[in-house]
C-alpha cells in the first residue's frame, strides 16, 4: 500500500501544473524556475556582450586621445574581471539547462518505456524504440547552443537601441538588417519543414521494417528472401536520404545565406559608420563600436537559421512524443486491492483483435472457480488465443466485462497484478540474461524459489546439464536453448513463486515425451495447490488433468463444463457428425440398378 500511496503523490498535479495540458508539457512545465533561471543568466550574458564595443569605444575616444597607460591599464583589468564573470554564468547556465534535460528524461523515460508496451499490445508491428531517442533528440536540443538563441533573440531590441544611441541611422539600418535575416529564417522554415518531416517519417518507417524483419532473420535466411527484403528496405531508405539531402541542401543553402549576409551587414556598418565619422557626426569608436554591437545583435538569427535542423528534429520528436502519451495516458489509479484468490467471470465479452476488423470472441460468458483447471480446446482460429489475452487483460475489450475475484481486471495495476499471474505463450520469449533471472522475472533471484519452480516443471535436471547450470546465459530470445527447452524454461518462469492463476497456451507444442510428463506434473502440483490454471491445447494427453473443459468454435463458447461430460458431449457430436455426413454421401450417390432376372426359355426340352 505504501509503494501505491507514494506513488500516487509523486504523479499528482499541483494546481498551477493543472493548468498546463499535455504530460509532455507538464513534465517541461515543472522545470520553469529553472528556465526563468536560465533567463535571469541570459539577461547579464547579454548586457556582458556590451563589454567588448565599450571597451573598443573607451579605448578609441579615450586611451588614445589621452595617451593614458593608467586608463588603459584600469579598463583593460575591469574588462578582463568581466569576461570572467560572463564565462563563469555562460558555465552556469548550460549546467542549468542540462539539468532540466535530464529532470525532464527523468519525468518522462518510464511513461515512455511504458507506453510503447501499451503500443505493442494495441498495434502489434507498430511499436519500435523511436520514441526514447525523440526523448533524446529534445534533450541533446535543450542542452545544446541551439536553445541559448531563443534566450538571447530577447535581447535584439536593447542592442538597436544602444545602436539608436550611438546614431539614428545605426539603429535604422540594424532594424533592416534584422528583417533581412528574419526574413531569410522564415523562409528556412517553409522550405525544409516539409522535407525534414518527410525524412522523419522515411527513416522511421525504415528502422521499424528493420526491426520487425531482424525477428524472422532464420526464415528470411532459410527461404533465400534476403535480396527481396533488402530491396524493400532500401526503397525506404532510399527515399529517407532523398528527402534528408534535398532537406540538409536547402538548408545548408540559407545557413551560408544568413552567414555571408551578416557579415556583410557587419562591414556596411563599419562603412556606414566611417561615413558618418567623416561628416563628424560620430567619433571612431562609436564606428567600431557600432559594428561589433550591430553583429551581436544578428548572432542570435545566424544562430537560428545555423541550428534549425536542430530545432525541427526536436519540434517533430516533441509532436510523435505528445501524440503517444496522449494516446497511451497513464493508467487510472485505483486503491489496491487484496491479494487476488483466482476466480475468473466473464460476462458478454467481445474481443476484437489489434488491428483486426471481426471479433474473434463473441459475446462469451463463464466463471472459472479458484482452483479449477480449464481445457479450451477448438480448431485454429476460434478465438481460445484472445480468450486467453483477455483474462490476462492484454488486449482491450469490445464489450463485456473480465472480473478477477469480483473485481473488474482494469482496476488491478498490472506490475502488482503481475507477481500472481504466471503466462507462458505460444510463442515463447526469453530474454538475454541467466536462466535464473529469467525463472525469477527479472526481479532478485531468491534460489530457493527458483530452484523450485524448476523441480516442479521438471526442468532442473535439464538445467543442471547446462554448461553453467543456472548460471548459463543465453541470448536474446533465448538463442542459445532449443525450443523444447525454452518452452520448459518458460513453464518454470510461469510457475515460479506461486502464482494464483496460470494459463498456458499451447504448453506442449515443443515438448518431447519427458517433457510433457514435467508438464503434466507441473500442472498437478498446481492443483494440489488450488492454483487456477487455463490451458489452451490441440493436444488431448493434458486434459487428464483438468477438471472443466471449455470448446470453441469461430469465436463462440460452444460447451462448458464437466471435462469428462464435455469430451463425451463432444464425442457425440462428432459420431453424430460423421453419421450425417455418411448420410448425406449415400444419399448423393446414383441409386443402383436392379439385377437383371435371368432369361426363362418357354420352349419344349427335346426329348
Amino acid at each position: 500500500m505504501d509503494i501505491s500511496h507514494r506513488h500516487s503523490m509523486a504523479n499528482r498535479a499541483s494546481p498551477k501544473e493543472g493548468l498546463v495540458t499535455g504530460e509532455l508539457r507538464k513534465a517541461i512545465f515543472k522545470s520553469k524556475v529553472s528556465f526563468l533561471m536560465v533567463g535571469f543568466f541570459s539577461l547579464f550574458i547579454n548586457l556582458l556582450m556590451l563589454v567588448p564595443p565599450l571597451y573598443m569605444l573607451q579605448l578609441y575616444d579615450r586611451v588614445l586621445t589621452s595617451r593614458s597607460e593608467e586608463t588603459l591599464i584600469m579598463l583593460t583589468g575591469l574588462v578582463i574581471v568581466l569576461f570572467i564573470t560572463m564565462a563563469l554564468l555562460e558555465i552556469v547556465r548550460s549546467k542549468v539547462l542540462v539539468r532540466i534535460g535530464t529532470k525532464m528524461d527523468s519525468l518522462l523515460n518510464q511513461r515512455i518505456f511504458d507506453s510503447l508496451f501499451e503500443l505493442t499490445q494495441k498495434h502489434p508491428g507498430k511499436a519500435s524504440s523511436m520514441p526514447l531517442s525523440d526523448l533524446t533528440q529534445i534533450r541533446q536540443f535543450m542542452t545544446g547552443n541551439g536553445l541559448f538563441a531563443f534566450f538571447d533573440a530577447p535581447w535584439i531590441p536593447i542592442y538597436i537601441g544602444v545602436l539608436f544611441l550611438f546614431h539614428p541611422i545605426f539603429g535604422y539600418f540594424a532594424i533592416f538588417a534584422a528583417i533581412i535575416l528574419i526574413t531569410i529564417t522564415i523562409t528556412n522554415e517553409y522550405a525544409t519543414k516539409r522535407k525534414l518531416k518527410e525524412a522523419n517519417e522515411f527513416n522511421s518507417a525504415s528502422t521499424m521494417f528493420v526491426n520487425n524483419n531482424l525477428r524472422n532473420a532464420e526464415v528470411i535466411h532459410a527461404m533465400g528472401m534476403k535480396d527481396n527484403i533488402r530491396g524493400l528496405w532500401e526503397e525506404k531508405h532510399y527515399a529517407f536520404l532523398n528527402a534528408q539531402s534535398q532537406a540538409s541542401n536547402s538548408a545548408g543553402i540559407w545557413s551560408n545565406v544568413s552567414k555571408s549576409t551578416r557579415m556583410m551587414f557587419q562591414s556596411l556598418m563599419l562603412g556606414l559608420g566611417g561615413y558618418l565619422a567623416i561628416h563628424m557626426e560620430v567619433s571612431p569608436g562609436m564606428m567600431i563600436a557600432g559594428s561589433i554591437i550591430m553583429g551581436r545583435a544578428l548572432a542570435p538569427l545566424d544562430l537560428m537559421i545555423n541550428s534549425w535542423k536542430g530545432f525541427s528534429g526536436a519540434r517533430t520528436s516533441y509532436a510523435r512524443l505528445d501524440a503517444l502519451l496522449n494516446d497511451f495516458p497513464k493508467d487510472k489509479e485505483y486503491m489496491e486491492l487484496p491479494a487476488p484468490q483466482g476466480e475468473i467471470i466473464l460476462e458478454q465479452v467481445v474481443v476484437v483483435p489489434p488491428n483486426a476488423k471481426e471479433p474473434s470472441v463473441r459475446g462469451v460468458s463463464m466463471t472459472i472457480n479458484k482452483g479449477d483447471v480449464v481445457g479450451i480446446v477448438g480448431p485454429s482460429a476460434a478465438g481460445k488465443s484472445s480468450l486467453a489475452r483477455i483474462i490476462l487483460g492484454l488486449w482491450p475489450l469490445h464489450n463485456g466485462k473480465v472480473r478477477l475475484d469480483k473485481a473488474d481486471i482494469s482496476q488491478w495495476e498490472k506490475t502488482a497484478l503481475g507477481q500472481y499471474i504466471g503466462y507462458l505463450p505460444q510463442d515463447i520469449e526469453l530474454f538475454e540474461g541467466t536462466i535464473s533471472q529469467n525463472i525469477a522475472r527479472f526481479g532478485e533471484v531468491d534460489a530457493t524459489k527458483v530452484i523450485e519452480a524448476a523441480q516442479n516443471t521438471g526442468v532442473h535436471e535439464m538445467i543442471l546439464r547446462l554448461p553453467d547450470g543456472y548460471d548459463t546465459k543465453i541470448g536474446a530470445g533465448g538463442a542459445t536453448l532449443s525450443g523444447g527447452q525454452r518452452q520448459r524454461v518458460g513453464l518454470a518462469r510461469a510457475v515460479y513463486n506461486n502464482p494464483v492463476l496460470v494459463v498456458l497456451d499451447e504448453p506442449n507444442s515443443n515438448l518431447d515425451e519427458l517433457g510433457e510428463r514435467g508438464l503434466i506434473q507441473a500442472v498437478q502440483t498446481l492443483k494440489q495447490r488450488g492454483t487456477t490454471v487455463i490451458i489452451i491445447t490441440h493436444r488431448p494427453n493434458i486434459l487428464q488433468v483438468t477438471n472443466k473443459l471449455a470448446m470453441m468454435k469461430q469465436g463462440l463458447l460452444e460447451i462448458y463444463g464437466n471435462t469428462n461430460e464435455v469430451l463425451a458431449k463432444i464425442s457425440a457430436q462428432a459420431q453424430q457428425a460423421k453419421q450425417q455426413a455418411q448420410a448425406k454421401t449415400q444419399a448423393k450417390q446414383p441409386p443402383r440398378p436392379a439385377p437383371a432376372m435371368p432369361k426363362i426359355s418357354l420352349s419344349k426340352p427335346s426329348s
